[in-house]
């Protein structure tokens, strides 16, 4: 990370590029391969190592930007891993974690959002395999993507049954001539790309479905949590980073003939930022322990995207106002940051659906919606 400074982050944040020379370094030295079977090419390590690895890449000063370049090549292939076949693995995972072809999720839909059982989406059978009609929402990095991770429905599920039943995984092709991407201007990292996508008779070969037709969501599960564990560790990279550009600052700062440091109206704020900050680590480290280990880790992985997001906002956020004027200078990155530490707090899900998970499947009260 040290041959990507801050002036790079900044000039790919003005200029919205995709960071093709940071992908390239961490593609080449193996790092996309962190939690990939090393049958494949992997260094099959776990999401607590991938979450230490996440961490630092944000903490590097490449925030989210860095993040969200290569984060899905670690959750996004888990559904290949566990469920698809032989043949997919073999041809699917190399590429991936080679960086020579990246891909794109393609999951949330403009009239679902989190409610994932209204996906319109369709995936109709053919002879040929499955035609796809319909939108994707928050699509990052489709425009330079050679595949997508699709999740579509391909049946109604019966009354009795689950909302989500019904719904198809697919790894395929996302061909631009039956896809149109039309990226979303947004607050923040503008390096990495986000979508709205509009399918119009894509085909999927029958040989792109991941496992059984109807399944594709309990298979989406197994990158969830994941996801989650990783999203908060990048999240504590962005407010460590904040939080010792401010410590910096303000034994520098000069103002009334002492540093700013000296008052105590600067110091609590910035060692509550420490503390968060450190049980965030925490949260995240139990929580990688328990989904490496094999035992239930979804509430802690909820708990730890929640609360790691929480921290590292209030910790950019500090570090602006420590900053004073020059934190809203771009020169000082820590504007940057602040805007960027919004994007754990709204994804990959809303702090209330945690909360409501949480009070629900860990502590057993009833669902509330």
């Amino acid at each position: 990370m040290a041959n990507f400074d801050d002036n790079y982050w900044l000039a790919a944040d003005r200029e919205g590029q995709f960071p093709d020379e940071f992908y390239k370094a961490i593609a080449a030295d193996g790092w996309l391969g962190i939690a990939m079977p090393e049958a494949f090419g992997g260094a099959d390590l776990g999401v607590a190592e991938a979450a230490l690895m996440m961490q630092k890449i944000s903490e590097s000063g490449g925030g989210m930007a860095a993040a969200s370049a290569v984060h899905i090549n670690l959750f996004g292939p888990q559904p290949i891993v566990v469920h698809g076949n032989d043949e997919q693995r073999s041809a699917w995972l190399p590429p991936l974690i080679r960086g020579d072809v990246k891909c794109c999720f393609g999951v949330t839909e403009p009239d679902a959002g989190l409610d994932t059982g209204s996906i319109r989406t369709r995936a109709d059978k053919t002879k040929k395999g499955y035609l796809v009609t319909g939108q994707k929402i928050w699509t990052s990095t489709a425009q330079v993507s050679d595949k997508i991770l699709l999740l579509a429905r391909t049946s109604q599920p019966s009354s009795s049954a689950r909302r989500t039943d019904g719904l198809t995984l697919f790894y395929t092709d996302l061909d631009q001539r039956f896809v149109e991407i039309r990226e979303i201007e947004k607050m923040g990292r503008a390096a990495v790309d986000s979508n709205q996508l509009y399918i119009d008779g894509l085909m999927v070969p029958q040989e792109d479905r991941i496992g059984e037709e109807g399944k594709g969501f309990s298979y989406l599960l197994d990158s969830l949590n994941p996801e989650r564990i990783l999203i908060a560790a990048e999240a504590l990279g962005i407010g460590k980073t904040a939080l010792q550009r401010a410590v910096d600052y303000a034994g520098e700062r000069i103002v009334f003939d002492r540093p700013i440091g000296k008052n105590q109206g600067i110091q609590h704020p910035l060692a509550e930022c420490w503390i968060e900050l450190e049980a965030a680590s925490l949260l995240i480290a139990k929580a990688a322990f328990l989904y490496d280990t094999g035992a239930p880790a979804g509430g802690l992985a909820n708990a730890a995207k929640y609360f790691a997001a929480e921290a590292g906002f209030k910790a950019a956020t500090q570090a602006v106002m420590t900053f004073g004027g020059m934190g809203y200078a771009k020169e000082y990155h820590v504007e940057r940051l602040l805007r960027e530490s919004l994007i754990p707090r709204i994804a990959p899900v809303s702090a209330q659906m945690v909360l409501s998970y949480i009070a629900e499947r860990v502590l057993g009260l009833p669902k509330s919606y």
